[in-house]
């Protein structure tokens, strides 16, 4: 397992731990019917909510671009350096989300995204 594959399994995982933050020590969580607490959640359990759902949404393009990267005989270190780029930046992007930092959401946003461009122009 490379530093890259271990990177996909951890942004599969990290919806979960944006997830924990959102319901932790919240009161009234229902297990059996959770969706309309979720949708009742205000200020940073909401946005952590938010991030929890982006996050789902970031694991595809990820994974496809690191497994492409790979199987094309793209350069290790750069497939890992990447890799790593990308996630430091997601956890930045939920962190930034949590605290309500809307431009640097977004910048963490790109800057990932540039990590995941980046993996194909490298396999080219």
């Amino acid at each position: 397992m490379t530093v890259a594959y271990w990177c996909v399994l951890a942004n599969i995982l990290m919806p979960i731990a944006f997830a924990g933050l959102a319901k932790a020590g919240a009161a009234g969580f229902d297990n059996r019917n959770p969706r309309p607490w979720l949708a009742g959640l205000t200020g940073w359990r909401q946005r952590a909510h938010a991030a929890q759902q982006n996050s789902h949404e970031a694991v595809a393009p990820f994974a496809a671009a690191v497994i492409i990267a790979h199987q094309l005989g793209a350069d290790q270190g750069l497939i890992n350096a990447f890799a790593l780029g990308f996630m430091a930046l997601r956890v930045l992007y939920g962190a930034f989300y949590i605290a309500d930092r809307d431009w640097l959401r977004s910048l963490a946003w790109l800057g990932a995204m540039g990590c995941v461009v980046a993996l194909f122009v490298v396999a080219a």
